[in-house]
């Protein structure tokens, strides 16, 4: 089964949903890039729901532009979700 097949039987989280996981309230941090929930619950650099000026909780698309690394970033993390 391809990532694509597997990322089609994700869950569906909303911008609320995803926002509830921020790692302030819960020990849950989540993130999304493009349509995809990541859990960086285990990440040490996302600790407290924080890296750097990023917050987790929200898209990260936009601000990817502006990371000094590449979106392959986030192979290292399962996809959890789907955000609508």
């Amino acid at each position: 089964m391809s990532v694509l097949d597997k990322e089609k039987n994700l869950p569906h989280f909303s911008v609320r949903q995803l926002a509830l996981r921020n790692g302030s309230d819960r020990e849950e941090i989540w993130c999304a890039y493009k349509g995809v929930i990541y859990d960086l619950s285990r990440s040490r650099l996302w600790k407290n729901g924080k890296h750097y000026e990023h917050f987790a909780g929200q898209d990260l698309t936009a601000e990817m532009a502006d990371a000094p690394h590449l979106d392959t970033v986030f192979d290292k993390f399962e996809p959890i979700g789907l955000l609508i």
